[in-house]
């Protein structure tokens, strides 16, 4: 088993009201696992494959090791990127970024939203540290895994798939966007933000 689902650091009650304890049980315990699941029985495939030479399904099986990977990686800094008690606003290096790069913390926060809010279909809103432009930037990232610039790195995610906000928050997403600042560890995204600056940020995906 090359990946495992992760353990949380806090209680599954603990994010409410923002996130209620039932969606975060069956989002972690269930979803994330079965994008666990899927990664590995995918590798697990490739590996036949290799060993029996047969390669027909090769194609079906990079694309199913994409979205299943990208699922249990985006979770995994999802839950990280989320605290009880936590909210408000960056602070230090975090804060001067948003500033630099965005104009503002709100004008960073409504182009967050915005980008969140139109995905269509299934996707993230992502704030990631281009090493290219050394620069912050907003992506959307359809399903979980396109549509996101090459090498770049996420700092902060919101998962907009349906299973995150739909027991609490029914069709209503701007709600449960405008809950998620209520709950972001910025302490958190403080330290992906260092180690993306420093090229370390593989060390922290997971």
């Amino acid at each position: 088993m090359s990946y495992s689902l992760p353990e949380l650091s806090y209680d599954y009650s603990a994010l409410e009201p923002h996130i209620s304890a039932r969606i975060m049980e069956l989002h972690h315990s269930k979803h994330h696992k079965a994008y666990v699941d899927g990664a590995n029985n995918a590798l697990a495939q490739m590996a036949e494959a290799r060993e029996s030479g047969n390669f027909a399904n090769i194609n079906r099986l990079e694309k199913d090791l994409a979205f299943h990977l990208g699922g249990h990686v985006n979770h995994s800094i999802f839950w990280t990127n989320l605290a009880p008690d936590a909210g408000g606003t960056p602070e230090g290096e975090v804060a001067a970024a948003v500033d630099e790069f965005f104009g503002s913390f709100d004008a960073f926060k409504a182009h967050f939203q915005a980008a969140s809010l139109g995905i269509q279909g299934s996707g993230w809103g992502v704030l990631s540290w281009d090493p290219v432009g050394a620069r912050l930037i907003i992506q959307q990232l359809f399903d979980q895994q396109g549509n996101t610039a090459q090498g770049t790195i996420p700092i902060l995610q919101l998962d907009m798939w349906e299973h995150a906000f739909y027991l609490d928050y029914q069709n209503v997403k701007a709600d449960y966007v405008t809950a998620f600042w209520n709950i972001v560890n910025w302490d958190n995204v403080a330290k992906r933000f260092e180690a993306a600056r420093s090229n370390a940020g593989a060390s922290l995906l997971v």
